[in-house]
């Protein structure tokens, strides 16, 4: 168990270099400040939609099985 423990901690040490989320800024023009209001700007209208549709769709597929069988 300590041997497993051992790898998994050395695997995730020496890959967390690669896991960088964003590129460093390059710099440019532009006064800084985002394009809307308030300032977040999460566009939450697309993949909400479609999570939402695919909850539904299994929603009514649990339904349906358990109707089926009883």
């Amino acid at each position: 168990m300590k041997k497993l423990f051992s790898l998994l901690f050395f695997t995730l040490l020496l890959s967390t270099t690669s896991l960088i989320a964003q590129p460093p800024d390059p710099g440019g023009g532009g006064d800084g400040l985002p394009n809307c209001f308030p300032p977040p700007c999460v566009p939450i209208d697309g993949g909400l939609s479609w999570l939402l549709l695919a909850g539904a769709a299994y929603g009514g597929k649990k339904l349906y099985n358990t109707s089926k069988e009883s």
